[in-house]
């Protein structure tokens, strides 16, 4: 084992881990490619379980990416004592996690109705590859390796179950259990060597494979068997939803309303509209306050200063005699009414003060 030419820093790993550690973007920077990938199917191992973890795995990570001596002498002693790498709770709850994820990825991406009159239900056959390929995928990160060929091997065995059990679950369920059984048993060694080093491009090429096939799998899921539940308990294909939200009134008023700021953007320029699209979100709630009063956004002084005291009279907690319930709710309207005042007196005051700042005299 020979000392690199440019070391990894603990300090560029935690960045990493920071800004895209979920994605496994600190694995990548370390040449941890294997686990990056699986950060990037899992979301951070496992919705972030994994990320969280290696905020103190780092430092051992640094280490053996530099070849740093007492890694190095830890790595020789363990390969002493143990034959093979001894048992994991951790690497092997990964490696099912993983394998149920793959082989369940395939399992729900195969289309369920025929297209253009092609079943294609025949493509479970390639769920037990997925689970093979899982396992020895999470089997191989770091200084452990192993071959797939043995868990590829005992997942098709258990393919045939499929028939007597009829419960997909159940049966993705033991062929995983059997193929990361079998690969912790019989397959997984010491890795003696480093992976040799890829150049960027292979790297990349590697990742964008990946990532093609993975969300190739997920889009299928999603456009041929994905559904919804509607209010009245029925399902609706995912797609035929989206198709039908697209011809939707509440759809078609939003796309209008975005093509008119868009034009509305070209025409005054992009400050101006965002200063108007900011004034419609009614920040201050003066918008509102006009509503609450009953007034249009016209109105003068005198008249919200009129109409709020006629309000207050009508509304005053004082005047009902009726229920708690009833009391309350006159309570919450008269308090409603008074800050709707407030903000437009402010309003008014705010404005005159910018009015004299103004005032050249």
């Amino acid at each position: 084992m020979s000392k690199q030419s440019s070391p990894k820093s603990k300090l560029w790993a935690y960045f990493w881990w920071l800004f895209g550690g979920l994605f496994g973007a600190h694995h990548v920077y370390l040449g941890r490619d294997d686990q990056a990938l699986i950060w990037f199917c899992t979301i951070g191992g496992y919705f972030g379980i994994g990320w969280l973890r290696d905020l103190y795995r780092i430092p051992t990570y640094v280490a053996e990416a530099n070849d740093h001596p007492d890694y190095v002498n830890w790595f020789k002693h363990q390969v002493r004592i143990n034959k093979k790498p001894p048992f994991e709770s951790v690497r092997f709850l990964g490696a099912v996690v993983v394998s149920y994820l793959f082989g369940q990825l395939v399992l729900v991406a195969i289309p369920e109705d025929e297209i253009n009159g092609i079943n294609f239900k025949h493509l479970i056959i390639f769920v037990p590859l997925a689970v093979a390929y899982g396992t020895w995928m999470v089997g191989n990160v770091g200084r452990q390796r192993g071959s797939i060929w043995l868990a590829l091997v005992v997942s098709y065995l258990c393919y045939p179950a499929l028939y007597y059990i009829g419960d997909d679950s159940t049966w993705l369920g033991l062929m995983v259990l059997a193929s990361t059984l079998t690969f912790d048993t019989f397959s997984k060694n010491w890795r003696l060597q480093k992976k040799p080093k890829r150049n960027g491009l292979r790297r990349l090429a590697v990742f964008c494979a990946f990532a093609f096939v993975y969300c190739c799998l997920w889009s299928s899921f999603l456009y041929f068997n994905a559904s919804l539940t509607d209010s009245e308990g029925e399902e609706i294909k995912l797609s035929e939803a989206v198709k039908h939200f697209l011809t939707s009134p509440i759809w078609l008023d939003l796309k209008s309303s975005l093509e008119e700021t868009w034009r509305q953007a070209k025409h005054q320029g992009f400050w101006a509209t965002w200063g108007q699209l900011i004034d419609l979100t009614d920040p201050r709630g003066e918008i509102n306050a006009y509503k609450v009063l009953g007034l249009s956004q016209t109105a003068s002084q005198s008249e919200v200063t009129a109409k709020w005291r006629a309000l207050s009279r009508e509304h005053h907690p004082d005047k009902v005699k009726g229920t708690d319930e009833e009391r309350r709710a006159a309570q919450e309207r008269f308090l409603e009414i008074q800050q709707a005042y407030e903000i437009l007196s402010s309003a008014k005051n705010r404005r005159q003060r910018k009015n004299k700042k103004s005032d050249p005299l």
